[in-house]
């Protein structure tokens, strides 16, 4: 029997999640990529106010780009190749606009745009001007709101809440008619709170450990040794890693130029992991991202913090205003989305269509970034003479410091060559509590600092606390975790929300605080059973009623085999690694980062694209991850690590050395017990007369390829 058909016997392999819907996300894509080309080279002649529509075709709504003109519909959803507005951009027909071929990265975002679905948020009819901006009105949307501390709501069923959140839990479903799914068994709680809190399976002694563990306060225990663990900080790293863009060298590389790719960028990365095991108040950790070199001038450990800014994507020939441009949007992108929850880069081309900024918004804060410059700084006083050839010295960063002082000019549609008013550097007017004072301290950076980590500012808890619970819980309270503004989700427990953010924020921003009553709650604790009509009312589990079923992101999945085999390598910190290589065998949070090629692993794995911000990983279904566990050297690698585990604990010569191997590689691999089915099964397999000694190997291999190995429940 060959290891195919052993899968298909074993019945290991189950078909894979559906991924979730992208629609906020493709909306802001058209906002920042699509809607300003349209109205600067299209809408002169395409649209409502042109004099005359030429070809009958209107471009400044959704109904008639897909309707088009006289040659019929101007985009087909999902196949620019067929698309009539990409052939004319790309002037295989028609060539349009007329003036001149656009840039390839415009057309670019136009095929992307088209493939992914065409989002377009328009309405059928032009819209009209935005009205003024009206300050008051603006901040009774429940984002702009300053969160406060919630009475406990009244539940029917006092004994279940364990925490103050599962107050506001139970309430909903109460309300809905809904009961909590049972408590998850011990094993299955264990193995969720370890891959939760520090990535890693628990052992199959500890495991044992706890399900005997009578005493009161067992859970407490173990979810304190796990936040206690260093290993707490290079799980969630990972999430901050995504959200902060991390990568090691710039967006573009012309021919094989590599002089722009960052030195030692790892040291940010060590830098984030170091201060989430310290448990750094979230506030500072905010603040020195953007302005340690301010903050704390003397201390040269600290400067790491600045490649939140210093380590964002770079592009070719730096000297050209539109290249800066595009800079200082990535720079305003990754702090308005990635700490405020709001997709302030939509304001580089126009106000706002959707949320309360308007243009000059963005360019103050844009200033904020053109009054900065990112440059190569040792970490360390080191007598080394610079080589290249520019090789630098050892521990060396690129990162963010002080320049002269500048207030841009708004450009006008986006075009860096028609410059309207002066904007002074300040913060955002709606989150502002009056007419925002321009920024007094040199380039800003502090003071843009203190203004986001302010414990006036009514979205920084709230931004972080939802990240956090999306981690443990598979969705956030809002479901559009870098889109607080009205196009994303509205808060599903807004109570809670609001509650936590408080208490967060009165407990001195501990996230392991946070994460101890996150973990210790009945809500966190409930099993992932679900039945029928529930399911059919609830789908996406927005209320909570049962835990819900998670696929492992890459760098646990990865992890687990590397633990379950023997093989991992648990050190922190240093310079990054490839996950693929041969005797490579450390944590997958080390991985180099590029975002010219992204390893093979990382990106056959749904990790993020590093030239962006990230609010979650997107969960694809494609075959291309099977063939990979059945076929790729590392999976063979990794086979042959637990058949030899296996046999080095579990002599041959043993008593039924085979049926105890069989029992430990599921308490290694699952955290659980093989079943009867489940060892008869793994016998016949072992033990057939046209056995190999290969056969021990491809059993392993089917075990660490089973989707139990890659499934949180």
């Amino acid at each position: 029997m060959n290891v195919t058909a052993f899968v298909a016997m074993l019945g290991l392999l189950l078909p894979p999640a559906a991924p979730a819907a992208e629609a906020s996300r493709q909306f802001e894509f058209f906002e920042q990529h699509i809607r300003p080309v349209l109205i600067k080279h299209c809408y002169r002649c395409h649209s409502a106010n042109a004099t005359k529509v030429k070809g009958g075709l209107l471009l400044d709504t959704r109904d008639g780009l897909r309707k088009g003109g006289t040659r019929g519909p101007a985009l087909l959803v999902g196949n620019p190749g067929s698309s009539l507005l990409l052939k004319a951009l790309r002037y295989e027909d028609l060539e349009m606009p007329p003036s001149g071929k656009l840039p390839d990265k415009v057309i670019a975002d136009f095929e992307k745009w088209i493939k992914d679905g065409a989002a377009d948020p328009r309405e059928a009819k032009a819209a009209a001007a935005p009205p003024a901006f009206d300050r008051e009105a603006a901040r009774r949307f429940w984002a702009f709101r300053p969160p406060a501390r919630q009475s406990l709501p009244h539940v029917r069923n006092q004994a279940w809440p364990a925490q103050p959140i599962d107050f506001f839990i139970l309430a909903r479903l109460e309300q809905a008619g809904f009961e909590p799914a049972p408590a998850a068994g011990r094993r299955t709680w264990l193995r969720r709170i370890s891959f939760d809190l520090i990535g890693l399976p628990p052992t199959p002694e500890k495991i044992e450990a706890f399900v005997h563990d009578a005493s009161p306060d067992a859970y407490e225990r173990v979810v304190d040794d796990l936040l206690a663990s260093p290993h707490f900080g290079e799980h969630w790293a990972r999430m901050w890693l995504d959200v902060a863009r991390y990568g090691e060298d710039q967006a573009h590389i012309v021919g094989n130029d590599r002089s722009l790719c960052y030195p030692d960028a790892y040291l940010y990365r060590d830098w984030v992991i170091r201060t989430l095991n310290q448990d750094m108040p979230y506030d500072r950790f905010v603040e020195l991202q953007l302005a340690a070199d301010l903050l704390e001038p003397d201390n040269v450990a600290g400067l790491p913090a600045l490649g939140f800014l210093g380590l964002g994507p770079k592009y070719y020939d730096r000297r050209k205003l539109e290249v800066m441009a595009d800079e200082w949007e990535d720079r305003v992108d990754v702090v308005g989305r990635g700490l405020l929850g709001l997709t302030v880069a939509c304001a580089r081309c126009h106000d706002h269509k959707y949320d309360p900024i308007p243009t000059e918004d963005y360019y103050a804060l844009a200033g904020v970034f053109a009054s900065s410059s990112m440059y190569n700084r040792p970490l360390q006083v080191t007598t080394e003479k610079k080589p290249d050839k520019g090789k630098e010295p050892k521990d060396t960063m690129h990162i963010v410091r002080e320049d002269k002082p500048t207030d841009l000019s708004v450009f006008v549609r986006g075009d860096v060559n028609s410059k309207g008013a002066v904007v002074k550097r300040h913060f955002l007017h709606v989150l502002s509590s009056a007419e925002p004072r321009a920024f007094p301290h040199g380039s800003g950076r502090q003071d843009l600092a203190e203004a986001i980590a302010s414990r006036d500012n009514p979205l920084t808890a709230r931004v972080f606390i939802n990240r956090v619970w999306a981690q443990c819980f598979g969705r956030g309270l809002v479901g559009t975790p870098s889109n607080f503004g009205s196009l994303g989700d509205r808060p599903s427990h807004p109570e809670l929300l609001d509650d936590l953010a408080v208490r967060f924020m009165d407990s001195g921003w501990s996230l392991k605080s946070l994460l101890r009553e996150i973990t210790l709650s009945a809500a966190y604790r409930q099993s992932s059973s679900v039945d029928g009509g529930r399911l059919a009312a609830d789908p996406d589990n927005v209320l909570l009623g049962r835990m819900r079923r998670r696929r492992l992101n890459v760098e646990a999945w990865r992890d687990a085999l590397l633990a379950a085999t023997g093989n991992l390598d648990d050190h922190l910190g240093g310079p990054s690694i490839d996950p693929l290589a041969a005797n490579e065998r450390r944590r997958t949070v080390y991985s180099a980062v590029s975002r010219l090629e992204l390893n093979r692993l990382l990106a056959l794995f749904d990790f993020p694209d590093p030239n962006v911000t990230a609010d979650r990983r997107v969960e694809t279904t494609t075959p291309v991850p099977k063939l990979f566990v059945l076929n790729s050297p590392f999976m063979l690698r990794q086979a042959a690590a637990l058949a030899g585990r296996l046999a080095r604990e579990i002599p041959a010569g043993s008593a039924q050395a085979n049926r105890r191997r069989i029992e430990r590689a599921y308490q290694l691999l699952y955290g659980r017990r093989a079943t009867k089915t489940e060892v008869r099964l793994g016998l016949t397999y072992l033990e057939q007369e046209t056995a190999t000694p290969e056969s021990w190997k491809q059993y392993a291999q089917v075990l660490l390829a089973a989707n139990e190995m890659m499934f949180l429940d």
